[in-house]
């Protein structure tokens, strides 16, 4: 690895041997500050000793460059210059000097992997400090501090957790203790605190830390702010935590640092966050580091942590392969608390591949069991839910109940969402009992917690990926009112368990900081879909760094996070007639709540696998439509969307027994978000988030502006469109091609009645806060319209994708239609598929027209497709893909 080096202290040719002595002894302290400024001087030292042919003076030199190498993570190099040291010190009887080198070489050799050789270094410079003459040894009282701290790292990483803790306790009071020794230990007391949930004084002791470390040095410092930074994450001050992950990243930096151990601590906070990729992306960069520089301490704990991270994103395989080349490693370094967090992991992807063997659960329960023991407390309670869950898949219904009980009990002191974790093996528990009220109880409980967390992060974005924090919660919860509780019931939970990320007011920010630094995309603006193609980010697009820099925004929100889900009475009287059909999930098939002016029924719909396929089938024939190869092939992916479409509407409504013309309001669950409901059913179809999202949207009516017409760039159509939809709204304001700046365009479209825009669309399914519309400077995303607060009473989306909002666990919807509905827009006509441009102006006329008559956007829509050729391919697509969102 190439070390950016400063400039080298001149070494001058007048020094005395004294004068050399005293240099190289000080310059330890120099190269721990910061490495990479002072190994050239090491380096430039060591040469002279050996010129000089003085072995303490070349001893002390090769122990500050070795020291410095380790810190730069050249392991190897590091250890040949600190045997060297070693050797030097036991054959000319430098007592003073040994115990120095030992304990460098002990660390070093910790970090490679090698515990029980770091043992042993420990253990040898400890006698010879015993043994050592009056007068061998200048500093006797920092050495014990610092053998002291070193005994008590080596516990730490065996997992003695409540030893190292008195242990790191003592060297933070020993008088002996400099800044370096007192800093360390300070940031190890708050580490563990942290891991056993005792986060106000954890925070405490990280704060005591980071001012000691100021004193230390930059490259303590840095990794002092980093360990803060892990804290507050796990505290749930998110915005603390960012800040400081970014404060220490510079430091670092300044001092020539490696970055390994600081992408695995941000990998851990991001895991946090429910932001899989960031977590997975952070662990394999801090891999790459430590497997090339040898760090084997480090690598097993990245590999266990990348493990985990792919566990919870779904990627069975990776976290199985993840899981089992860390045991493989920590079972060669001995490093007993990690390998049995790996094999947890391994049965967490054999549980949800449904290949649990009795075997493989008693060896997790052994696990999990030494994990207790060993005071790893909530590496056990995870361990402990995993099992009961597994044991439970088996039909070991009494074990599993032992299990969940331990996971409860040594959940109940942790952290916020270790405490959520806790919930869900309880009301577990309930479920084995039959015992509703105590199932539901759990669940309540769990969810209250979760609503506190959600409320105090920054973005809608990171509100709605933690509810997937609740999404185990929300399905034990349902399971549990489906088969005992009333449908009025079932109902009021379904809407307690989605979308509640979108109903938090945050704050309005102005455009202009977001605009600065636009994300870049690569994209053909001329073509005959309104999308980009294809529709890529780069990688130096700085989309990273502006969500980073959305989440370190404070947000002080009063109350605890819950939002308020409204009765019955209320939900009918916002109807007014129409019919609601609440989707919901469990055991892998959908239920619906279905209310009426009359009665509120629960009924079976299908399998999800089922809908799945037709899904998948459907999208591919759409595809083929928006840009067919010949006629015949046109037909063909016709009659196989019509198939399609007749086959999840025999699976999707007709069990629900409505009339064919009711009017219904749709609030789907899953990849339900996906499905063209207006293609489903003969009647007007309009799609909500959530039934509270819908009823506040018929009563919360906004903006009275005159209508918006907007022309992107590069569309063939777009102009003729807004000219012709001008005619409709003589009153608007049109903003042609070269006119729709994002600036104008969003201060136009706030206040605004009706706004219509016609541009093409950028979709971003990985990120969908930073898909967009295209303007005439570039892409204005889903994250600028949401911040800057535009929020028209109604918004016609003429663009592709516009309406192909991304759903996550916990119920939750990202995108551009989400964003407007949580702003307050009253109603929403998007496409979840490419619109072919040209023919799309026929179906918005038809649409405006009657608009414009004062009818609903779901009125609107459904006459205006009522007028389309289905017989051609583009006429078919835009019959299909277009749905109408809210009540407006």
């Amino acid at each position: 690895m190439p070390v950016r080096r400063s400039p080298v202290e001149r070494i001058g040719t007048d020094e005395t041997r004294a004068d050399l002595l005293r240099r190289a002894r000080g310059l330890h302290g120099k190269v721990t500050a910061s490495p990479a400024q002072y190994i050239g001087t090491a380096d430039s030292l060591v040469g002279k000793a050996r010129e000089l042919g003085d072995p303490e003076v070349l001893g002390y030199a090769l122990r500050a460059s070795g020291t410095a190498r380790r810190l730069l993570m050249l392991h190897g190099e590091a250890l040949d210059h600190l045997d060297e040291a070693v050797r030097l010190a036991r054959a000319h009887g430098l007592v003073e000097l040994e115990i120095w080198a030992r304990s460098s070489r002990a660390m070093t050799r910790l970090e490679v992997g090698r515990a029980s050789a770091a043992r042993h270094d420990v253990n040898g410079a400890l006698r010879a400090l015993a043994g050592a003459k009056v007068g061998e040894v200048s500093d006797v009282e920092h050495l014990d501090a610092l053998l002291l701290s070193q005994i008590t790292v080596l516990d730490h990483h065996a997992g003695h957790l409540q030893r190292a803790e008195e242990g790191h306790r003592a060297v933070a009071r020993h008088p002996g203790a400099s800044d370096d020794l007192a800093a360390r230990a300070m940031n190890n007391v708050a580490f563990l605190l942290s891991q056993r949930g005792a986060f106000a004084e954890a925070l405490r002791w990280a704060d005591l830390a980071v001012v000691r470390s100021a004193r230390a040095g930059e490259a303590l410092h840095g990794q002092v702010l980093q360990t803060r930074a892990w804290v507050e994450a796990r505290a749930g001050q998110l915005t603390r935590s960012l800040r400081d992950f970014e404060e220490a990243a510079l430091v670092c930096e300044r001092a020539g640092l490696p970055r390994g151990e600081q992408y695995t601590d941000y990998a851990d906070a991001m895991r946090e966050l429910r932001l899989f990729a960031e977590a997975e992306q952070a662990s394999l960069h801090a891999l790459d580091e430590f497997v090339s520089a040898g760090a084997g301490l480090m690598e097993v704990e990245t590999r266990v942590r990348l493990a985990e991270t792919r566990l919870l994103a779904g990627d069975l395989r990776g976290a199985e392969e993840a899981a089992l080349t860390a045991i493989e490693v920590a079972r060669r370094q001995k490093r007993t608390e990690w390998r049995l967090r790996a094999s947890i992991v391994a049965l967490g992807a054999r549980f949800k591949r449904g290949e649990v063997t009795p075997a493989g659960v008693r060896e997790a329960r052994a696990a999990a069991r030494a994990l207790e023991v060993r005071g790893s407390l909530e590496s056990a309670a995870e361990a402990y839910l995993q099992v009961g869950r597994s044991a439970l898949a088996i039909g070991q219904r009494r074990t599993a109940e032992a299990d969940l009980g331990s996971a409860a009990r040594l959940s109940a002191g942790g952290p916020l969402l270790s405490r959520v974790r806790g919930r869900v093996a309880a009301a577990l528990i309930g479920t084995l009992r039959d015992e509703p009220r105590l199932v539901l109880a759990e669940c309540r409980a769990g969810l209250r917690d979760l609503a506190r967390h959600r409320a105090a992060l920054p973005t809608m974005e990171l509100r709605a990926l933690a509810s997937g924090h609740g999404a185990d919660l929300g399905d034990i919860g349902l399971g549990a009112l489906l088969r005992q509780g009333s449908p009025a019931a079932v109902l009021r939970w379904m809407e307690r368990t989605r979308a509640a990320a979108m109903l938090g007011r945050l704050p309005v920010e102005p455009m202009a900081p977001e605009r600065n630094a636009r994300p870049s995309y690569s994209h053909d603006l001329v073509g005959s879909a309104r999308e980009t193609r294809p529709a890529v980010i780069n990688d130096d697009d700085g989309v990273d760094r502006l969500r980073r820099s959305s989440w370190t925004r404070e947000v002080v929100r009063p109350g605890t996070g819950s939002h308020e889900v409204p009765g019955l009475g209320r939900i009918r009287d916002a109807l007014a007639g129409r019919v609601l059909v609440e989707l919901g999930q469990h055991d892998g098939r959908y239920v619906a709540v279905v209310v009426t002016s009359r009665d509120v029924r629960v009924a079976e719909v299908c399998d999800v696998a089922e809908i799945d396929e037709h899904l998948r089938a459907l999208v591919f024939a759409l595809r083929r439509l928006a840009d067919p190869r010949s006629a015949a092939a046109a037909e063909a992916a016709r009659v196989s969307a019509m198939r399609r479409l007749d086959l999840m509407r025999a699976a999707l409504l007709d069990p629900l027994r409505l009339a064919p013309d009711d009017e219904l309001v749709i609030t789907p669950v899953g990849r339900l978000h996906g499905v063209p409901w207006s293609g489903l059913h003969r009647g007007p179809v309009s799609l909500a988030p959530s039934a509270t999202a819908w009823v506040r949207t018929a009563e919360e009516p906004i903006g009275h502006g005159a209508p918006v017409l907007v022309a992107g760039p590069g569309l063939v159509g777009a102009g003729e469109e807004v000219e012709a939809l001008q005619r409709v709204h003589p009153d608007a304001l049109l903003l042609g091609a070269a006119e729709s700046s994002a600036e104008r365009v969003v201060d136009a479209v706030a206040g605004a009645d009706l706004a219509h825009l016609a541009c093409h669309g950028v979709l971003r399914s990985d990120n969908p806060m930073f898909s967009a519309v295209v303007l005439a400077d570039g892409p204005l995303t889903v994250q600028e319209l949401h911040r800057a607060g535009v929020a028209p009473r109604r918004l016609v989306l003429a663009s592709c994708h516009s309406g192909a909002d991304v759903s996550y666990a916990g119920n939750e919807l990202l995108g551009l239609v989400a964003a407007m509905l949580s702003r307050g827009t009253a109603g929403v006509v998007a496409s979840i598929a490419a619109v072919p441009d040209v023919e799309v102006v026929d179906l918005m006329l038809g649409l405006h027209r009657r608009l414009a008559a004062g009818e609903t956007m779901a009125r609107a829509l459904h006459g205006a497709r009522g007028e389309i050729d289905r017989s051609t391919p583009a006429g078919f697509v835009n019959w299909c893909t277009f749905s109408a969102h809210g009540a407006g």
